[in-house]
Parts: structure tokens; sequence; C-alpha cells
């Protein structure tokens, strides 16, 4: 379990995943995808589990692409499997049928920003950062980012992040309506296990009906 790069762990009813590579804040190498993947399915047909906590290992959620890894591919097929590898990682989030807490827990920048938009509620604690960080290396955001940050900020405000990359905190993150809760950092876990657990106990059927029609 130790050398997975994402690690699945089962607390009664709540699953918590936590992305597994913490030497390069927890970037997305190919197996951390298919690890984190392979998570949440296990999760997702697992009819004891009725909440799930995604969370990051160290001190960041999660950085985006691993560039070292990304600038080995040497041709477009390999660049957009790991495209559709992120995709798939995002949409398992978004149809799965138990409701989904991020909890970032450091920096959340790039792809890995949008995978927590991607979930349906984020807990982030005070030290969290986050940058639409695409841009600063000639890119335009993917990961599910350009359908569910104007959705979540407002489309003026999606735009101003994208285009320029800034990194907000915590503070500024509540303040503009991106994140649910603010939690001392100390205390992120036992803040967002309570929530996940309050959640689990509602009628299953109706949280994930809920789910579908919002999404």
């Amino acid at each position: 379990m130790a050398g997975k790069a994402s690690l699945l762990e089962r607390i009664g009813n709540i699953a918590k995943i936590t992305m597994n590579n913490p030497a390069s804040l927890n970037s997305m190498t190919q197996a951390l995808l298919d690890d984190t993947h392979q998570a949440l399915r296990e999760v997702d047909d697992d009819p004891e589990i009725r909440a799930v906590i995604l969370t990051g290992a160290g001190r960041a959620f999660c950085t985006g692409g691993d560039l070292p890894y990304i600038l080995t591919f040497d041709n477009i097929s390999k660049s957009r499997k790991y495209i559709q590898d992120i995709a798939r990682i995002v949409n398992t989030i978004v149809h799965m049928s138990k409701p989904v807490i991020a909890m970032v827990n450091g920096v959340a920048a790039g792809a890995g920003f949008s995978r927590a938009l991607s979930c349906d509620l984020i807990f982030c604690g005070v030290a969290a950062r986050f940058s639409q960080s695409f841009v600063r290396i000639g890119l335009i955001p993917d990961g599910s980012a350009t359908y569910f940050l104007p959705r979540t900020i407002g489309l003026h405000r999606a735009k101003e992040l994208m285009s320029t990359g800034d990194i907000i905190n915590a503070d500024q993150a509540f303040q503009i309506g991106l994140v649910n809760r603010v939690v001392e950092d100390e205390k992120l876990w036992d803040e967002t296990r309570r929530f996940a657990e309050q959640l689990a106990y509602y009628a299953p059927l109706a949280i994930c009906l809920m789910k579908k029609v919002l999404n």
C-alpha cells in the first residue's frame, strides 16, 4: 500500500483517498492518475461507502501535471492519452453516486486546482493556496476548470484567475465563493471528516439524485 501513488482508506462508511506523490507536491504522474482512478472506482462500487474525501499527502493537494514526466512524451498520442486520463478522473468524480469533498491541505495549482473544482465541496486549510497556473507555461486550463470555475465564482472572476495565473490564499478563496469552508490546518481532517459523516447519515439516494440534477 505504501508504494501506491494514491492511497485508499476506509473509515466506517467514509472513504479517504490520498494522492501520494509528496516529493513533487502530488503532481500527476501516470501512476498517480491510474491509482487515483482505481481508488475512485472502488469506492463508487462499494455500497458501504457513502461519502468520499479526496486529499493530498504532505504539504500540497495537487500541483497539476508532472512537467518532467510530460516532457518525456515524444508524440501527440501520449499527450492526448495523458489529458484523457485526467478527464477520466473528473468524469468519475462527477458521475459517481457518492458526494466527494476535496480536502485541500496546501497548494492546488493547474489541473490540481481543476480536480478540486470537480468535487462536490471544497474544504481547505489556512495554508491552502490556489492558482490557475496554466497561462504561465503557455497552456489553456484543462481538467474541467473551464466548465466548473465560471459556475463557481462567476465568469469575470474566472477569466481573471485564468488570465493571470495569480495565487490566491484560503481567505480570498472563501471570499469569492471558491471554497465552502476554511479551517485551521491542524483541524482540517477532523472538520472534513465530521462533515462527511453528516453527509453519510442522510439518505444516499437523495444525495445521489441531488448531485446528478445539480451537475
